[in-house]
């Protein structure tokens, strides 16, 4: 068992190696268009290559031992015609035929075996002389030569008065050797002999082997030529490719000046020039559109700027009409209050317009300070408990039992946590509001949860866009401007976090704020999950009695109180509406 267990690990190790490596190899396929090319030119080159070896060395070698076959018949045919003579007048007797065998194998020695020009390509032989059909006692056939070395069919066949070849290898020693077998029959007055002629291929194999190894040296050199051939001409049409793309990211990084090198007037010139002018038409609309953008932002900025005058002209006095509105009939008071309010959005309004516009021109810095996050959820909560009140959706909060604390703009956080909870209390149809908040060591995040109407697909991406409505005829409780969610999103962003938005019909919505504990660091997983568990099925909609939430005394120490701007007054102060609490709605 110790033995096996090292040995498994090998292999799971060995396995695992092969896997990345073919992983990595396949990622390579996919990205690299040379090496497909190369490698695909390869794999078809060798196919070829391999099939044209083969037919070559089939022919090469059919024509070897074609011309082998015709010499050595042709050699038979002559040495049988030498010893005819020698052997027609035989006695069968043993000793005769023995007798006359030597005599005979021995004429074929001494007398060059009858080679002439036609008989010269058959090469070196070893004569067999045999009678098939007699016996020299103990079963043996009487014989001279290595008639072990002929095969026992072509004995038969040339006992039966028939002519044949064959090749056939046999062991002499430890190595095998291939022979070629002629047979004849040689004509006597007592009855017909065999003559065999055993030729050695060993000279047709080692050109054969040759010829297999110069195709097979030759075949591998072609296809390093043909990689190499393959690579080279794929680099010339990659190249151009691979700059191009290069130039196309850069461009798309910014870097707008970038131009692709125009060389000669071939088709990858052309790809060049079309690029360029395709460049020079982006870098000319994006110059056009950045031109309009800064020329609406300082629009909106001056047209903000220029409106705080009037407005504060018309702000003083609708405050002395409202403060004295106790003294004009009921229809001219409730005027004075409808102006108040219009007012109070109107100067909403320019107030978001002026954030939007120093958010879009990039001049937004933050003030970031140690703070307890707690503290800010609990003054986000008493800046909409009015609201609440007056809509019927009580806002739960579930906060951490201890400290909370995080690097960020107190301010910028807490408006965010306000649009939330407007946001939430304006949709929730009257609907408990939910405000959770959760913490690890790299970040912090907080969820509003309403269970209102809830958000049709695709509309968690439309949100936070500018003046953007869910349903147009909807009535906004809160008197929002629609540019909260959108400067709630830019404050995360400031923040280095995340803003992201849930919803389902009959289900509410979910905005969930994730930001980093620590200023400057990146945010990978939030605390807390977007999507809430719900579960799936009709949903009935019981509004109970909401019961009025009293006041929730909240102590705040020196070091979490911050500035708040007071509003101009003239006179008793007046009592506000709860529409007049909120600022951003979505």
């Amino acid at each position: 068992m110790k033995f096996v267990r090292p040995v498994v690990a090998k292999a799971q190790f060995l396995v695992e190696e092969a896997r990345k490596r073919w992983t990595a190899f396949g990622d390579l396929w996919r990205r690299s268009l040379q090496l497909r090319v190369v490698v695909s030119t390869l794999a078809l080159s060798s196919a070829v290559v391999f099939v044209l070896g083969m037919v070559l060395q089939m022919q090469i070698t059919n024509q070897l031992l074609d011309t082998k076959d015709a010499a050595a018949v042709r050699q038979a045919l002559a040495s049988r015609n030498l010893i005819q003579s020698d052997l027609v007048g035989l006695n069968p007797g043993p000793d005769s035929v023995q007798t006359r065998f030597t005599s005979a194998i021995n004429k074929l020695a001494v007398g060059g075996s009858g080679t002439d020009a036609t008989t010269a390509g058959a090469g070196a032989f070893e004569p067999v002389l045999a009678d098939g059909l007699g016996s020299s006692g103990a079963g043996r056939v009487p014989s001279v030569g290595p008639l072990e070395d002929v095969p026992r069919g072509l004995r038969d066949m040339v006992e039966n008065g028939d002519e044949g070849t064959q090749i056939h290898t046999v062991q002499r020693g430890n190595t095998p050797t291939t022979l070629f077998v002629v047979g004849l029959p040689i004509s006597t007055t007592a009855r017909s002999m065999q003559l065999y002629l055993i030729f050695p291929l060993t000279a047709e194999q080692r050109t054969a082997e040759v010829v297999q190894s110069t195709l097979a040296v030759g075949g591998i050199v072609l296809l390093i030529l043909l990689a190499l051939i393959a690579n080279l001409v794929t680099r010339q049409v990659v190249r151009p490719v691979r700059q191009a793309a290069e130039v196309a990211e850069r461009f798309a990084d910014g870097t707008l000046h970038e131009r692709m090198h125009v060389v000669g007037e071939d088709d990858v010139a052309r790809l060049a020039e079309s690029f360029n002018e395709m460049a020079e038409s982006i870098q000319a609309q994006f110059k056009q559109l950045e031109e309009f953008g800064q020329l609406q932002r300082r629009f909106t900025s001056d047209v903000s700027h220029e409106l705080r005058t009037p407005l504060t002209t018309v702000r003083m006095a609708a405050d002395v009409l409202h403060a004295s509105r106790e003294q004009f009939p009921a229809g001219l008071a409730r005027s004075t209050e409808l102006l108040v309010d219009e007012l109070d959005r109107f100067e909403s309004l320019l107030g978001d317009l002026l954030e939007i516009s120093r958010l879009d021109a990039g001049v937004e810095e933050l003030t970031a300070e140690q703070v307890d996050i707690r503290v800010l959820a609990r003054r986000a909560h008493d800046s909409v408990r009015a609201i609440a009140t007056n809509a019927g959706s009580p806002v739960l909060l579930d906060l951490p039992d201890s400290e909370l604390t995080a690097e960020l703009d107190s301010r910028r956080v807490e408006r965010i946590l306000r649009n939330l909870l407007a946001n939430a209390i304006d949709h929730g149809e009257g609907q408990p509001v939910e405000l959770t908040m959760r913490g690890d060591d790299d970040a912090v995040a907080i969820t509003v949860r309403d269970h209102g109407v809830g958000l049709r697909p695709g509309e968690a991406e439309l949100v936070f866009s500018r003046f953007w409505r869910a349903d147009p005829s909807r009535n906004r409780r809160t008197g929002g401007t629609g540019l909260g969610l959108s400067i709630s999103l830019e404050d995360a962003r400031l923040h280095g976090g995340w803003l992201e938005a849930w919803g389902e019909p009959g289900h509410g919505a979910v905005f969930r704020l994730t930001l980093p504990r620590r200023h400057g660091e990146e945010v990978r997983e939030s605390p807390l999950p977007l999507a809430p568990a719900i579960a799936h099925g009709p949903v009935a909609a019981v509004q109970e009695p909401v019961a009025e939430e009293e006041p929730e005394e909240v102590e705040l120490t020196p070091e979490e109180i911050t500035w708040q701007p007071a509003e101009p007054v003239d006179g008793p102060p007046a009592e506000k509406s709860p529409e007049e609490v909120s600022e951003e709605v979505r």
